[in-house]
């Protein structure tokens, strides 16, 4: 796919560690990618020999199985040899750092490791200790850059904007925004590619500090449902909270889920999204989950095609891909 005027520059980053750095045109680089591999998933042999002969390592130190899974399938349509390294397996068990784990893996001959790990700045310390390239595939509350690039892909490609400029667009985010390290790569590229964001949950897990992202932050659902072009609705992560956040999961769905009720009240093209796994029932009704307003199942269909962006682009190779 030849490079055209409208086109960024060319990618010329080693590592993807988060949104939050990241220019319009590096977003719009990574979304142009992503489109020529998507008809990959499409055709009869679902393989492209784009990484033929690198090396990529999952490297997860947390439970994973949507990302993982996305990434290995990414990997390995990209004609990449894909090894997966899971906690259970690691020396870190014995006692090993996580550099001395990465630098004996990279010492093996890896051109990309994909890392995910409960601690924020994980994979930057990574990226500040081994050759080969880094994609953070989540660091504690900090980034999860992936899911963020392809939930923005999903709304660009489901609204007809191409160009990716979201300007005048409207996207409520919905939820535990004080444990989602998803809401802030969103915020971050949705921000940067000007759409306004309405942050959106309980007093205790909607900090104060997120206005100086500029977004908007509100306690109510119900006062936002008929401003927003997109929603797009967050798990509660009861394994990282300390102390109950709310008085119950009852009361949680009735001020912040989204049912067919809400549903009614929004614009009728609204996009329903969540980054999964779903509570059905607590963030989300399964007849708004499964409706036709809803793009849940084509955000993992379009991951597959970012995560092959992402990897092709920081394993620096070449040529460019060639949509069908």
């Amino acid at each position: 796919m030849a490079r055209s005027k409208s086109d960024p520059a060319p990618w010329t980053r080693q590592h993807l560690l988060g949104l939050e750095d990241l220019s319009a045109d590096e977003l719009r680089h990574i979304f142009n990618t992503a489109r020529g591999f998507e008809s990959v998933s499409t055709r009869s042999v679902k393989k492209v020999p784009a990484l033929r002969g690198k090396v990529v390592v999952n490297l997860f130190f947390e439970p994973s199985t949507r990302t993982k899974s996305s990434f290995f399938l990414a990997a390995s349509r990209l004609s990449a040899d894909v090894l997966d390294f899971t906690a259970s397996m690691s020396s870190e068990k014995k006692g090993e750092t996580l550099v001395d784990t990465a630098r004996n893996i990279e010492a093996m001959g890896v051109d990309v490791i994909v890392v995910r790990h409960a601690r924020s700045g994980a994979a930057r310390q990574l990226a500040e200790h081994v050759d080969c390239a880094v994609l953070n595939a989540g660091d504690g509350q900090h980034e999860h850059p992936t899911q963020g690039l392809l939930d923005i892909y999903t709304i660009g490609r489901q609204l007809g904007r191409d160009d990716y400029n979201l300007k005048g667009l409207t996207v409520a985010i919905v939820g535990d925004i004080a444990h989602s390290r998803v809401a802030r790569s969103n915020i971050h590229g949705l921000r940067t590619l000007g759409a306004n964001v309405i942050l959106v949950g309980p007093p205790t897990l909607l900090p104060a500090g997120f206005k100086e992202l500029g977004c908007e932050l509100s306690t109510s659902l119900d006062d936002v449902l008929e401003r927003v072009d997109v929603i797009n609705m967050l798990r509660v992560q009861f394994e990282r909270l300390e102390s109950p956040a709310f008085p119950s999961p009852r009361e949680y769905s009735h001020f912040y889920g989204l049912t067919t009720h809400r549903l009614a009240q929004m614009k009728k093209d609204v996009l329903v999204m969540h980054p999964g796994p779903i509570n059905r029932g607590l963030e989300i009704e399964s007849a708004v989950a499964d409706g036709p307003n809803s793009t849940i199942l084509q955000q993992v269909t379009n991951g597959l095609a970012v995560r092959m962006a992402c990897l092709f682009l920081v394993s620096g190779a070449t040529p460019a891909p060639i949509e069908a």
